[in-house]
């Protein structure tokens, strides 16, 4: 979006805002499906966790995306949107056994990745599909806590606990439709995943029905100019070609799945803020706006990095500003950044704002979550109202003290 599309939306509906272009989902999604075009039988599963307002959801859908939830709440979303209950996959963590059941009695496809559930899950519903989620202990992700397929990691079954998954599955005689693998967020090396496929295509050969193998997803997008990102094009070529030829050794068609969330939806958004103040202090120049990590985290969880343009003065001289939030604590969005002149008043742009960013926003310091606009066919559609002091009421219950 141009710097004058996204002033006219702050404009209209105010700040803090995250604007979401469709147009930049759509041609995300097709760059991953192009990449795969030669595997007959793709499926592209969102990760809904990325950004869950129900209006994204229904883009994807209309596009062709299932939908990867990790949460009974997220399965229902999904549901409400319109998506079948096929076209979802469920992939929890440290739930209990009854969450999973309500979510196998909604229809949608289960992945366990724990031995005690899966145990429990089989002895019970044996005739219930069931996709199984393994640890292949290989480092992926670019923050230690968005890498999840090392050997200390809570995700998934050891690929060393494989006889232990056999046994199950042949004591409770259950049926294992799917086989899965994520190793992290922001994967750079290639080759790093391609060798865990190798993980997951030697453990398939130990069930003999089943219907698709997953390979999770983390491709890295550029958050700078210059940054390195994920080449899923090669990625895409190397994974296709050994993925037919496995299909061929299997000797049944498989489905290939992936569940990106980040690359679909991080560089379609846009998180603006009001400048509230330009404070000189005797070693920086502050440039405080309103809102804060109850808004943004990611900078303060994570160390990310969001590029910050000035939209109200995009071409002026630069200077460098430390970009702070009005939260009661450190909430530093950028250190000593180099930004066009920034003027008490002024619109900043955060960009790659999509993905885990109105998701992880929270009330702290009892302030309201922003409101959520889609761009789409040059246009703002307001998809999420800003909140008011009654939404901070809500569910309250005063007592008499």
């Amino acid at each position: 979006m141009e710097s004058n599309q996204l002033l006219s939306v702050a404009e209209e509906f105010g700040c803090p805002l995250y604007v979401y272009d469709a147009a930049k989902i759509q041609s995300q999604y097709n760059r991953l499906t192009n990449a795969f075009s030669k595997v007959e039988r793709l499926r592209i599963n969102y990760a809904c966790k990325a950004l869950s307002n129900l209006s994204v959801l229904k883009l994807l859908k209309k596009i062709g995306s299932g939908l990867d939830t990790v949460s009974i709440q997220e399965v229902k979303l999904g549901l409400h949107a319109g998506f079948s209950p096929e076209m979802i996959i469920y992939t929890p963590n440290g739930v209990s056994l009854d969450e999973i059941e309500e979510a196998a009695s909604l229809g949608v496809q289960i992945n366990i990745d724990n031995l005690s559930i899966l145990e429990q899950f089989g002895a019970k519903h044996p005739n219930v599909p069931v996709c199984i989620r393994i640890n292949p202990h290989v480092m992926a992700g670019g923050n230690s806590n968005i890498s999840v397929g090392h050997i200390d990691s809570k995700f998934g079954i050891s690929i060393h606990q494989l006889p232990h998954i056999l046994r199950i599955v042949e004591n409770t005689k259950m049926h294992i439709n799917g086989i899965h693998m994520h190793t992290g967020s922001d994967i750079l090396d290639i080759e790093v995943f391609l060798y865990a496929a190798e993980i997951l295509f030697e453990t398939a050969k130990n069930f003999k029905q089943l219907d698709f193998l997953d390979f999770g997803s983390g491709f890295k997008v550029p958050y700078k100019k210059g940054d390195i990102e994920t080449n899923v094009e090669e990625m895409g070529k190397k994974l296709t070609k050994r993925f037919l030829a496995f299909e061929k050794e299997y000797g049944r068609e498989l489905t290939l799945a992936f569940e990106p969330g980040k690359f679909l939806v991080s560089e379609a958004g846009y998180f603006l803020a009001k400048v509230n103040v330009v404070k000189q202090t005797t070693s920086t120049v502050f440039a405080g706006v309103d809102s804060g990590f109850n808004h943004l985290i990611r900078p303060m969880l994570y160390g990310s990095e969001h590029h910050i343009d000035n939209i109200s003065h995009p071409k002026g001289k630069e200077r460098f500003y430390s970009v702070v939030g009005y939260i009661c604590e450190t909430d530093t969005f950028a250190t000593n950044r180099k930004i066009t002149e920034i003027k008490e008043g002024d619109i900043l742009s955060f960009r790659n704002a999509g993905a885990y960013c109105f998701s992880m926003s929270s009330n702290y310091n009892s302030r309201f979550k922003p409101a959520e606009v889609l761009w789409n066919d040059g246009k703002a559609h307001l998809i999420r109202q800003r909140e008011t002091f009654d939404d901070i009421l809500r569910n309250q219950i005063e007592v008499e003290i």
